[in-house]
């Protein structure tokens, strides 16, 4: 066995909100709490966290210290191109930022621990606008390699 996803998934879905100070949703479009304490739907810039397949190395699955590397998509959505354009700064940033040598967040995992981050393809300002051309997205994928603590 590997490192379990749906950790990573919630770990890159907080650290993603953390660093854009936006929601960000898991599949769906996210959901924040309104001011009757009911939930409602994120308004515009907002994240999507999709999982893609992931890959696998190391000894056999069937060892506990096989690394695992998922891969997400995470799509910045707006009502305009400088509202995704900002909100996909943010997430490279937050994902693959930098300081002082060590990554700008971190990202805490139970049961593992993050060797890699990469980001593997990014829009590069070329956001996608939908036919109605209200909703504005950018698309960036990134991969988070773990491996068992």
């Amino acid at each position: 066995m590997t490192a379990a996803r749906l950790p990573v998934t919630r770990a890159l879905a907080a650290l993603i909100e953390t660093a854009t100070g936006r929601p960000c949703g898991v599949g769906e479009l996210p959901r924040v709490r309104g001011k009757s304490g009911e939930w409602e739907p994120a308004t515009c810039p907002y994240g999507i966290l999709d999982s893609l397949p992931g890959e696998f190395s190391g000894p056999p699955l069937s060892d506990w210290h096989a690394d695992a590397a998922w891969t997400y998509q995470v799509t910045s959505v707006g009502e305009r191109d400088d509202q995704v354009q900002w909100l996909a700064d943010r997430v490279r940033a937050g994902v693959v930022g930098r300081r002082d040598g060590r990554w700008a967040y971190d990202l805490h995992l139970p049961q593992a621990r993050v060797i890699d981050r990469e980001l593997g393809y990014d829009a590069a300002g070329e956001p996608s606008v939908s036919a109605a051309g209200a909703i504005v997205s950018y698309v960036q994928r990134v991969t988070i390699t773990v491996t068992p603590a």
